[in-house]
């Protein structure tokens, strides 16, 4: 009965998703109060109806009803209860409901807190943000219903995919739902100020919070999906560039561009009409990321489906909302004059270098992504565009990017002189340059990899740590009373070149060593003593939280003669979903990991063994966490209230367009 409610909740939220997306944007046209208080109600409906359906279906996986096309197809009566609950969005039809209840509660939330917008762009923005809500839910209801019913059940389900039975990736999907579809609100604030007719320094207050949430969630999504990777599939990389990690590095890369952009808007009143299109072009990535998830349109371990059909319906909503939105930009470019001007040598500048790095680096990404299909489309050949051609592409975009942010951080606006801001910066630069000299000198290999990543690392701490100096005023004491937000991009900056620290020392001084192995044999690697202890055989006992069964390797990892830590890298089987998987052994330490991997059995015995030795990798992920606490700490600074410079407008009336009525 439950799943039936589930299912008439999902249709009503259509009909209230029509509501919301027709009747505030009649009543804003028209400055109909009535009309445009629908709104508000509209979205906190949707959302409560949403979240019902998405709990209805929850239920459904917890209790194991196999009547359930969905739970039959995700699911088995011996699946851990995580794996029941997480099973619910390890799919298309679950993962795309999860995607419209995130739309919706951001709707919500733009309803509840954006009481100090003006009333007609909080409408516009809320039907912006129906009319998204309406494709999607008819997309769900018309080819991806996750509530459809078996006319025979059968006894028990197909399982889950066993990739998906781990507790980094049961996070990933709903932190990178939460990022991309955030980014949708970006896009409906852009619309809303076009249909409005004012684009002006409130509004770049305005979109500056929701942007900095929606990229926060994409960063903690994308670094959930990267250590998961690492760890979980045994090939020791951090990044694949495959097809789905680029759908969602794209939209984050434009996103980041979004945010310092959206600064000039609110600073200076420039640059409105690229705000306007990045944030256009940022949820546009999402859609073409959702595309090519579940269109089967290019070949990834990541995909949900492939279904021609579902993937021209995506299409079609695709070419509707960037095409309607383009058309409207182009329309209303007279609304989006620059007031602010600015010397070649300013911090504008310097933001806007910024925006052509990350915006041409997204470009670089994308051709690499599709270039494939499109050779094999019309030049009738089948390519393969992999990590060399990314990492010789993209890597110069963002060394230059390392290279300038921290000058133009603490350049001033409007004029500058390049000179003073390197001075300012003379102790930063030696202090880089010397860990840059120092791992060159100490290196035994001729590659400038790693010294080049530990100087740009360093550069770009010290810069951050330089910028809040400055502000405070070189006190101490100021330190503390710095708002929030001054705190926060000095994190998320340091967190950048902490992440850099970690890519360059990953891939310049790894090791690896592949042998055959007896048991209760050792062998030496990098100055470390491993040995092959035992090979343990676990029994499939669902009972113990274990639904599949498992060779574990028993490994001792020791240096200098004393034991270090004991690994434990396994080889699993999933006799339902008759799936093998593998789990790599790691022993995590700050400055290096040592990851084992067991191979498969051999004829004389042994085993096949991989080890690699992984310098500085968990800095990769240390420092996607500082750049999302950067975001939240920052998040947390009230300057950075949804509508804060509204009430700053109602006193100062904005020149930024004119009125569209």
């Amino acid at each position: 009965m439950i799943t039936e409610l589930g299912h008439f909740a999902l249709v009503l939220a259509f009909i209230v998703a029509l509501v919301q997306s027709v009747v505030p944007l009649i009543g804003a046209h028209y400055r109909w109060p009535g009309w445009i208080a629908v709104g508000e109600p509209a979205a906190t409906t949707q959302l409560l109806l949403l979240g019902f359906s998405f709990v209805a279906l929850t239920w459904a996986f917890v209790t194991s009803d196999f009547s359930l096309q969905l739970v039959t197809s995700n699911s088995h009566s011996d699946k851990p209860m995580i794996y029941k609950i997480t099973g619910v969005w390890g799919n298309h039809e679950g993962s795309m409901l999860l995607w419209v209840l995130i739309l919706a509660l951001f709707g919500a939330m733009a309803a509840w807190f954006g009481g100090n917008l003006p009333p007609t762009l909080r409408a516009r923005v809320l039907a912006v943000q129906g009319m998204i809500g309406v494709a999607f839910l008819a997309f769900i209801l018309f080819t991806s219903n996750p509530f459809t019913r078996l006319a025979v059940p059968p006894f028990d389900g197909q399982d889950l995919n066993p990739l998906l039975q781990d507790p980094g990736l049961a996070l990933h999907p709903p932190f990178l739902y939460l990022g991309y579809v955030g980014l949708s609100i970006c896009f409906s604030f852009a619309v809303g100020a076009l249909l409005e007719g004012r684009v002006d320094a409130a509004w770049g207050r305005w979109v500056r919070p929701w942007t900095l949430a929606a990229w926060v969630f994409l960063t903690i999504g994308i670094a959930l999906g990267s250590w998961w990777a690492y760890y979980e599939l045994g090939w020791g990389g951090f990044w694949f560039w495959d097809p789905v990690e680029n759908a969602s590095f794209m939209p984050w890369l434009l996103a980041v561009a979004l945010l310092h952009s959206a600064i000039v808007v609110e600073k200076r009143e420039a640059l409105k009409s690229w705000t306007i299109l990045l944030a256009i072009l940022a949820f546009g990535f999402s859609l073409i990321g959702t595309f090519i998830v579940r269109s089967g349109l290019l070949t990834s371990v990541h995909a949900f489906a492939n279904d021609p059909e579902r993937g021209v319906f995506i299409l079609l909503i695709l070419a509707v909302f960037m095409g309607g939105a383009l058309t409207l930009f182009a329309a209303r470019a007279n609304v989006m004059q620059a007031r602010g001007v600015f010397g070649v040598a300013s911090r504008e500048s310097a933001l806007v270098a910024n925006n052509v790095l990350l915006a041409v680096s997204c470009f670089v990404v994308f051709v690499g992504t599709m270039w494939p299909m499109v050779a094999e489309m019309f030049l009738d050949r089948k390519l393969s565009v992999g990590a060399p051609f990314f990492n010789a592409a993209f890597t110069p975009f963002m060394v230059a990017l390392g290279l300038i942010l921290p000058v133009g951080a603490i350049m001033p606006w409007k004029r500058a002189r390049i000179g003073r801001a390197l001075h300012t910066l003379r102790f930063g630069l030696v202090l880089a340059l010397a860990i840059g000299g120092l791992a060159w000198a100490m290196q035994t290999g001729n590659s400038l990899l790693g010294p080049v990543g530990l100087f740009l690392g360093a550069w770009l701490v010290s810069g951050a740590a330089t910028d809040l100096w400055l502000r405070a005023g070189r006190t101490p004491d100021r330190l503390r009373r710095l708002p929030r937000a001054d705190w926060g991009r000095a994190v998320a900056h340091s967190g950048f070149g902490v992440i850099m620290i970690g890519i360059a020392g990953l891939m310049a001084w790894e090791k690896e060593d592949i042998r055959v192995v007896q048991e209760g044999e050792s062998w030496q690697m990098a100055g470390f003593t491993l040995t092959l202890n035992e090979v343990r055989e676990l029994p499939y006992s669902p009972s113990e939280g274990r639904n599949y069964d498992s060779l574990m390797g028993i490994v001792t990892l020791a240096r200098d003669g004393r034991e270090i830590a004991t690994l434990r890298p396994e080889k699993r089987n999933y006799p339902v979903a008759r799936m093998p998987t593998t789990e790599a052994g790691i022993d995590y330490r700050v400055l290096r990991d040592v990851y084992v991997v067991l191979g498969d059995p051999q004829d004389n015995g042994g085993w096949a063994v991989r080890t690699y030795l992984k310098p500085l990798a968990n800095w990769i992920w240390a420092g996607s966490a500082l750049m999302a606490l950067g975001g939240f700490i920052s998040l947390s600074d009230r300057r950075y209230r949804v509508a804060a410079g509204a009430r700053k407008s109602a006193a100062t009336p904005a020149t930024g367009g004119v009125p569209a009525e």
